[in-house]
């Protein structure tokens, strides 16, 4: 029973984290809004669905590894048998919180090849949004800094 409720908090403590990563195209961070952003005019050539491979900052690997350490280690019998089964414990649950934190920050995504005006093309990958966009739509880029989105050119 002990070990399904450390089970159960490496699981919420990681999908927690994996709630605050988020790289939708319709989700602004507050420190991009008061910015000038350049704004780029092209068309649609294609657009593939992909996957984003899950982030592993190491914060599931870490809790997992407590966690697994105090589970390991709870048993009652020798002091050194307890120390061992701590370890083995820890090494587990860190493996398992690192599984669990990449598998819960996996995205789905599109990737996104733009012809602009001036005839250069551009591939952007961004996470699906509410907007779906198909080969042949006329979109804006919109880069601010180091980040770019793609969106449907107003009429």
């Amino acid at each position: 029973m002990k070990n399904l409720f450390s089970l159960t908090i490496v699981i919420a403590a990681v999908a927690t984290l994996a709630a605050c990563a988020n790289s939708s195209p319709d989700v602004i961070r507050r420190s991009d809004t008061q910015t000038m952003s350049q704004v780029q005019d092209g068309v649609v050539l294609t657009i593939r669905p992909v996957t984003v491979d899950g982030s592993q900052s190491g914060v599931g690997g870490v809790v997992g590894g407590v966690v697994g350490a105090i589970a390991g280690s709870a048993g009652s019998g020798v002091q050194r048998e307890q120390n061992v089964l701590g370890v083995l414990g820890a090494v587990a649950g860190a493996a398992a919180g690192n599984a669990i934190e990449r598998m819960s920050t996996k995205e789905e995504a599109v990737e996104i090849v733009v012809q602009l005006t001036n005839g250069e093309r551009r591939a952007i990958v961004q996470a699906k949004g509410g907007e779906t966009l198909l080969a042949g739509d006329k979109v804006v880029i919109v880069t601010s800094g180091r980040k770019v989105r793609v969106s449907r050119a107003p009429n």
